[in-house]
């Protein structure tokens, strides 16, 4: 039965209640009043049920599919203004043990070129990104006790915060390993990471065991109930995600939102983030074997209601995605993207020759860190490189609650500026930084408080002479 507060797995993903929810919803997709009272509702931005975001997402009227859409861009507008806050992966190793049967590192691919970085590889791995300008990383790697063990993954957490090359310097690691033990997330946040993110791949338990047929993620609750031990462990902040096309999207779009409100109830703080990926083209791996796929379309339709369901919660599109589709998903909601990645084990110092293809998923957008930023400025977001929250302490319920009552966005827009002013100065393109530098002077005037807009320029002008790392 139902039960978000219950520690069980099965228990917050009731799969009953998920069937039932999408019963309800496709009962109600042409019930024009019951949409507009969970539209009402969804203005008060307190956010939505996941039986109530279920209508919205099966809902069969145009003119209220346009007022959802208009709805989820007013709500990111209103909790993360027009900030994109930009990140890289840093895949460490694609050594692993499981049988995923989507994911070319699954143990019996004879065919990838499996590949662990030493030390000194990810040292000249993170040199060639903080000369990119990313502050924000993302570390990645396989499932393996013998090869990927916590001591590695600490190791080289330790080094990552190490390096500083000329102005460049990774303040915040976020770490997507695989699910552990609460001891060993006391390690993970004892390092300082950031968000720890794991992503579901499925909520369908059945879905999930064919899907994972051998190795230590074949357990579902294990897998499931992970984000309970790192927040049990103390990580304030973790990250949530799907893989859609591996089973229904529906119900994957409610196991989601059942899971954020889970961990609402029992920890007073839903997901930092939600991820949208969708199954893509990979070495040994056919997306046409997966029956579920979703178009553009409904991508956009899933992103718009989480957005509406969740106002709270970052959310993030990777280079899985194409131009196209990130650019339209950006007004729907996202508000984490990552840029000029490299999702092979070394590919950010040397270019991989095929034969030699050690990469997770293929990129679809492969445009380089400046032209992403530039790309972004021109439509009017401000690209963030900010870090600034997790280093002064505002995390977990503490972010909650700033980010809930919109006052989060007090620290988050001068400290957008600062960080993409030094992004302009010390990296950027000359045509990227003369965009850049003509929208910090138009987003300065709409900063309400005159004296928060003196220290944002007077701190400004110091980056332009070479300090660095001011912070709200």
């Amino acid at each position: 039965m139902y039960n978000p507060k219950s520690r069980k797995a099965t228990e917050f993903i009731d799969h009953q209640e998920i069937l039932d929810s999408l019963a309800y919803a496709d009962a109600n997709c042409r019930n024009a009043a019951l949409i507009d009272e969970i539209l009402e509702k969804a203005r008060q931005l307190k956010g939505l049920s996941h039986r109530e975001a279920s209508v919205l997402l099966a809902c069969q009227l145009e003119d209220k599919n346009q007022e959802m859409y208009a709805l989820a861009e007013q709500i990111k507008k209103d909790f993360y203004g027009n900030r994109i806050v930009m990140f890289a992966p840093l895949y460490l190793s694609n050594y692993c043990i499981n049988g995923c049967v989507y994911c070319p590192y699954h143990a019996k691919n004879k065919g990838i070129a499996r590949k662990k970085l030493t030390q000194e590889e990810i040292r000249a791995e993170v040199i060639a990104l903080q000369d990119m300008g990313h502050k924000r990383l993302a570390i990645e790697a396989g499932e393996d006790p013998a090869n990927n063990p916590i001591e590695y993954i600490l190791e080289s957490i330790r080094t990552i915060y190490s390096i500083q090359h000329k102005n460049g310097a990774i303040r915040r690691v976020n770490v997507n390993i695989a699910a552990t033990t609460i001891e060993e997330y006391k390690m993970l946040k004892e390092a300082g990471i950031g968000t720890y993110i794991l992503f579901q791949e499925t909520y369908h338990k059945e879905s999930y065991q064919k899907l994972h047929p051998t190795g230590p993620k074949s357990n579902y609750d294990y897998h499931t109930e992970a984000h309970d031990r790192a927040m049990e462990a103390g990580i304030d902040d973790v990250g949530l995600g799907v893989l859609f096309g591996l089973e229904m999207y529906r119900y994957e779009f409610a196991g989601l939102l059942m899971h954020a409100e889970h961990l609402e109830a029992v920890f007073g703080v839903g997901p930092h983030t939600i991820s949208v990926p969708r199954v893509c083209p990979a070495d040994d791996i056919d997306p046409g074997d997966f029956d579920n796929g979703i178009s553009d379309e409904t991508f956009a339709r899933i992103v718009a209601c989480i957005r509406i369901a969740v106002p709270y919660t970052g959310m993030i599109v990777s280079t899985r995605e194409s131009q196209t589709s990130r650019e339209r998903v950006l007004h729907l909601g996202i508000s984490q993207i990552s840029g000029g990645s490299r999702t092979s084990v070394g590919g950010y110092v040397e270019e991989e020759k095929p034969e030699d293809n050690s990469a997770q998923f293929d990129v679809s957008d492969h445009r380089s860190l400046d032209e992403v930023v530039k790309w972004l400025m021109d439509m009017g977001y401000i690209p963030s490189f900010c870090t600034a929250c997790y280093r002064e302490g505002r995390t977990g319920d503490r972010f909650m609650s700033l980010c809930k009552s919109r006052q989060i966005m007090n620290c988050c827009h001068p400290n957008a500026l600062m960080t993409l002013k030094e992004y302009l100065t010390d990296y950027a393109s000359p045509a990227t930084r003369a965009v850049g530098e003509d929208l910090i002077q138009k987003e300065l005037a709409n900063i309400p408080s005159e004296k928060v807009r003196r220290i944002v320029m007077e701190r400004l002008e110091r980056i332009a002479a070479g300090e660095r790392d001011f912070r709200f």
